[in-house]
Formats: C-alpha cells, sequence, structure tokens
C-alpha cells in the first residue's frame, strides 16, 4: 500500500528496527537518541538492579508421589494430587508448567528490600512500580504474594491485564494519577503505547525476546516528571523524577464435558495408566469408561493446536470422537446387536433371549478391541499425555527459593571479578601445599592420579572464610565476567566441577563448561579409538558397564575395584559381574580412563 501512492514518505518511530531500516533504505533523516532525550530532559536516565534466585537459574525437582497442588490453567480451579513421575524443571519453565511460590515470594521481598533501603531509602511509600509477568494467571500469582509481603491491602497492588476484573482503563487512571495502586501487575496491556509517568520501577519477572519490544516496555519508565506533580501521587519525594530503575529478576538484560452420567469408575488413576493399560489388554468397563470420561473432558479444555496433534497422532480420529467410540463399545443394546448380526452371518437365525452370555462378551470384546485398537500406538498414548501435562501447571509448595544475588549490575560485575581474582589468588599462593593444586602445576599432571579426597581437601580451603568460594559463587561469576565462555549455566553443581573451574583459571581450557560435560567428550573419544583399533569393537554390554564407569568417574574423578560397591554399579552386579563382562581386562581399562577422563 506505502509504495502504491506516489508521494514522500517519512517514518516515525521510537523503536526502530532492520526492517524500517531497510524499507528506507538506510535514508535517516533525522535522529533523536534516547541518550540525547535523557540531556534534554525529556527523558530520564535508569539503573539496572539484578535479582537472582537458586530455582531461576537453575530450577529444581519434584519426585513422583509428591502431594502437590495440580491447577488449571484457564479456570484456575485446583486438585490436590501426587505427581506421576520425577518432574525436572528449569527456570524458564517456571509460571508455565511449574508454579513456584517461593520463587515468586522472593523475589518480591528481595524487590522490597532493596527498594526502602538501596534504591529509595528516604521513601516513606513505596515508589509507582510496575510488574511484568508472563501470562494472566502468573499476574494473580503475583498480586497475591505482592499484597501477602506488602500487607498494605488490595488497593495496594492491582492487576491491569485485559482479563483483569475491575475496568482496566479506570485501574490504569488510577495508578497514573492516585496514591493507589503502588503497584500494578500487567502482562501486555502496558507494555507500549501507554504513559505512566510516575513509573519509578520496572520489575521484569519475564523475558522478552524481541529487542524492540522490550525497548517499548523500558519505555513506560523513561518518562520525566515534574516535583510537583511527582508529589502528588509520591509524597515524600523530595523533587522531579531524575530516575527509574530496572530490576531484572529473569535475565532480561542478558537475553536476547462432561458426559451426564458417571463415567469415572477410576478417579485415583492417572491417564497415562489408564492408557498404558487399555494398550495392554486392561477392557474391563471400569478402565475403559474412565479413559473415555478423560478423553471427552480433554477435547473441552484442549486448544486447537494440540487437538491437531492428537488428531494426526491417531490417524485422523478427533480426541473427543476417540472417548465417543469407547462409550459407544459398551452400549449393552449395541453389543446385544452385534451379537445377533453375529450369528446372523452364520446363517443362524436367533432372537436376543436366546444369545448366550459368551455369544454377548465376544461381541463386547470384539466392539472393545475395535475402540481402543488406536492407543496400541504409543505416539498417540505420548501425545495425549503431553497435551494433558500442558493443561496444568504444578503448583511446587516443596521447594524454596533463595536470592543468590541483589545488587546494581555494576556492583555485580565487580564483585564477581573480585571472586574470581581472590579465586586466583588463592590458588596461586598455596600451589605447593595443597595436593588438588600440586596435580594441576607440576608437570606431566597427565600422569599423576587426581583423587575426590583432593578435590574435597580444596573445596574445604576455599569455603571457609574469608574467601567462602563454594562451586556455585565461582561458576556464577565466571558466568558474569565471561559469559561467552562459560557453558551448563542451568546444570546443577558437582564438587567435581571445580576441576573444570582450575583448568579455567590456569588457562589450560579455553571454555569452562562442567566437569561431567568434559568427561562425557573425553569418553567419546577414547571408545572411538579402543574400537579403531581393537580387532572387534566392544559388545553393548561392554559398553555399558563402560558408560556406568564413565559416569562414575564425572562425580568421584577415579574409579577403582571398591567403587563397584556403590549403588549405581552394584544394581548391575557389582565387580563380580565386571569382572566376568571384562576379565582380566578389566583393571587395565580403569586404569586407562582414571587418566585419559580425568587429566
Amino acid at each position: 500500500m506505502l509504495d502504491y501512492f506516489d508521494a514522500s514518505l517519512i517514518g516515525l518511530t521510537a523503536t526502530p528496527d532492520k526492517r524500517t531500516f531497510g524499507f528506507f533504505n538506510e535514508n535517516i533523516v533525522a535522529e533523536y537518541t534516547y541518550e540525547q532525550s535523557v540531556a534534554d530532559g525529556v527523558n530520564v536516565g535508569y539503573d539496572v538492579y539484578t535479582i537472582e534466585t537458586e530455582i531461576t537459574q537453575k530450577g529444581a525437582a519434584l519426585k513422583a508421589r509428591e502431594w502437590v497442588d495440580h491447577r488449571d490453567r484457564q479456570t484456575r480451579k485446583r486438585r490436590w494430587a501426587q505427581t506421576e513421575d520425577d518432574t525436572a524443571y528449569t527456570g524458564k519453565e517456571l509460571d508455565k508448567s511449574v508454579v513456584n511460590p517461593s520463587q515468586i515470594r522472593q523475589v518480591i521481598q528481595a524487590m522490597k528490600t532493596a527498594v526502602e533501603t538501596q534504591i529509595f531509602p528516604a521513601r516513606k511509600e513505596t515508589p509507582k512500580t510496575l510488574i511484568f509477568a508472563k501470562t494472566d494467571s502468573h499476574a494473580d500469582d503475583i498480586i497475591n504474594i505482592v499484597r501477602e509481603v506488602y500487607d498494605q491491602g488490595n488497593a495496594f497492588c492491582k492487576k491491569v491485564t485485559y482479563r483483569a476484573e475491575e475496568d482496566a482503563d479506570s485501574v490504569l487512571a488510577s495508578f497514573r494519577n492516585d496514591y493507589n495502586p503502588r503497584i500494578a501487575v500487567t502482562v501486555d496491556m502496558i507494555a507500549t503505547g501507554t504513559d505512566v509517568k510516575p513509573l519509578e520501577v520496572l520489575l521484569f519477572m519475564r523475558d522478552v525476546r524481541s529487542r524492540g519490544y522490550y525497548e517499548q516496555m523500558k519505555g513506560r519508565g523513561v518518562r520525566s516528571l515534574d516535583g510537583d506533580s511527582l508529589k502528588r501521587v509520591s509524597n515524600s519525594a523530595d523533587g522531579a523524577k531524575t530516575r527509574f530503575v530496572l530490576i531484572d529478576a529473569v535475565g532480561v538484560e542478558k537475553s536476547l464435558k462432561t458426559e451426564s452420567r458417571p463415567l469415572e469408575k477410576k478417579p485415583g488413576v492417572p491417564l497415562k495408566d489408564l492408557l498404558q493399560g487399555v494398550a495392554m489388554g486392561s477392557r474391563d468397563d471400569d478402565t475403559v469408561l474412565s479413559l473415555a470420561n478423560r478423553l471427552v473432558r480433554l477435547a473441552k479444555q484442549l486448544d486447537a493446536k494440540a487437538q491437531a496433534r492428537i488428531e494426526q497422532a491417531s490417524g485422523g480420529i478427533p480426541v473427543g470422537e476417540l472417548g465417543k467410540r469407547l462409550i459407544a463399545a459398551l452400549d449393552p443394546d449395541a453389543v446385544v446387536q452385534a451379537a445377533l448380526a453375529t450369528a446372523r452371518a452364520a446363517g443362524i437365525t436367533r432372537t436376543e433371549d436366546t444369545l448366550l452370555p459368551e455369544e454377548i462378551e465376544a461381541a463386547r470384546a470384539e466392539r472393545v478391541a475395535a475402540a481402543c485398537a488406536p492407543f496400541d500406538k504409543p505416539e498417540l498414548r505420548d501425545e495425549i499425555e503431553n497435551a494433558r501435562r500442558e493443561r496444568e501447571q504444578l503448583i511446587d509448595h516443596i521447594n524454596t527459593d533463595q536470592v543468590v544475588f541483589s545488587g546494581f549490575a555494576e556492583q555485580a560485575e565487580e564483585e564477581a571479578r573480585a571472586v574470581i581474582q581472590g579465586f586466583a589468588d588463592y590458588i596461586k599462593q598455596h600451589k605447593d601445599e595443597i595436593a588438588a593444586l600440586d596435580f594441576f602445576y607440576q608437570q606431566p599432571y597427565q600422569r599423576r592420579a587426581l583423587s575426590f579426597e583432593m578435590i574435597e581437601e580444596l573445596h574445604a580451603h576455599l569455603a571457609r572464610p574469608p574467601l567462602m568460594l563454594t562451586t556455585e559463587r565461582l561458576w556464577s561469576a565466571y558466568a558474569r565476567v565471561h559469559a561467552s565462555q562459560v557453558k551448563g549455566l542451568n546444570s546443577k553443581r558437582q564438587l567435581t566441577d571445580l576441576v573444570s573451574l582450575l583448568r579455567f583459571a590456569l588457562g589450560l581450557d579455553g571454555e569452562l563448561k562442567p566437569f561431567a560435560d568434559e568427561v562425557d567428550k573425553r569418553f567419546q573419544a577414547w571408545i572411538f579409538r579402543h574400537n579403531a583399533r581393537r580387532a572387534t569393537a566392544f559388545t553393548p554390554e561392554q559398553t555399558e558397564w563402560l558408560r556406568l564407569m564413565k559416569d562414575h568417574i564425572a562425580s568421584a574423578c577415579a574409579i577403582h575395584r571398591d567403587d563397584f560397591d556403590y549403588a549405581e554399579l552394584a544394581d548391575k552386579g557389582g565387580l563380580q559381574k565386571a569382572w566376568g563382562v571384562f576379565g582380566k581386562e578389566l583393571d587395565t581399562l580403569m586404569d586407562e580412563m582414571n587418566g585419559e577422563l580425568v587429566a
């Protein structure tokens, strides 16, 4: 449309991207940068304050059979039930598949403390604060915890979204012009094109991938405001708005029908087990009807994409129809008619009264088998279970979170550098006193044995005052200062990761990655060389044992005969079984692996 009209085109935007420059052939008529606007007093500058928690960074895990809340995403209806499987989740899955109230509470509490003691310590009231949530459900969780932590009534914190119970425009007007609410929680409604000049704090509890959108969201806090106008909503402000603070709690700065009759006969059996049971031949009425009930209900809850995936996996049968077919298969009248049809096909004229129980049961079994046939496909069962999981969030009340860092971004950088320097100084000063350090400093280190006891000794020294250097703290410091060279940020730290930290600090490795990853890499190279020079490659059973031995080395730095008493190896038959698999070659293989996988 723009190309159709023969006229000059002028574009005006606060967030130009590559498409903008491309369309206008990079012909910039005028440019007014954010820095210039701050210098002119049109906008204010901002500081970045970071809040990091363990679960935000690394996630957590729920064990099978834990009693937790399961909440429907749309209706918010909860049910108290046990988890079906071990469920590990990452920080990115928070507030999507799993909600951890402790994580939200820790962030809100850290924000409150920081605002009151560091960011705006002279204020008597909470500065106007906008919190960006991931979803409407996430916004509700945040509001509940904000009200709990601040304890200043419901008017103190309000939701401003398209799905809010109160009129969004009226809440927004109050947020802009009145004392309350002090804190507003939104998903997208205030993200762009809406000015709230008194805003002084933006808390990001959602990540944003679009740079343009992120700049627009930040733009909610940049508007300048004179002292009198600010005092009208924030009484203790000592003058005009001079800045706003962006609190980053997610790393955003770094990341670019139920049927009318009761069908449910087995309410305590998970859907996954019902599907598996039917596939394995459990065709009793209770199992079939319970599965039918779950599928009919699920059909009402799933979005179009999930329904399409199930339909494709089933060979064109919608999920609701799968449930209806199970119900129809057990219809007594239909079963009798099927039995009569079978008798007639055999040339026998029969009436309903003359049907034998065996004939009725055979007809029922045939109908149920046909209705259950689609569930013989593992991919269909998996697709149904995955869709069911997507419908619910687990409420993790079991794993408590804790803040691992709270401070301005510049402060975090300085602190991380100090941690790294302290580590470097220590290993240099004590290289002749601690066995693990001597292992790396003395040559040729490849020929010497590194033991788990050495690593434990070094970690004990580092963890004592005044250094207080744990593997987790060291890894976080290197990740902040050398982000491009650090891998495995979301993996759980092991004590043996100290080996990787030492090698990186001494310049022996160009990348810092978990010790287990390096052991995996060296194991692949070692086993490839072995298979290449052997007359016959390792058998599948031998390879499986070698992998178990490799995993033990990753967690303990070495493997010896005594280690076969540990659970993972003992469960497979221990040393006696391993000796039967490898014979006299076992000791030689262990020596090779200890030397090549660790050094």
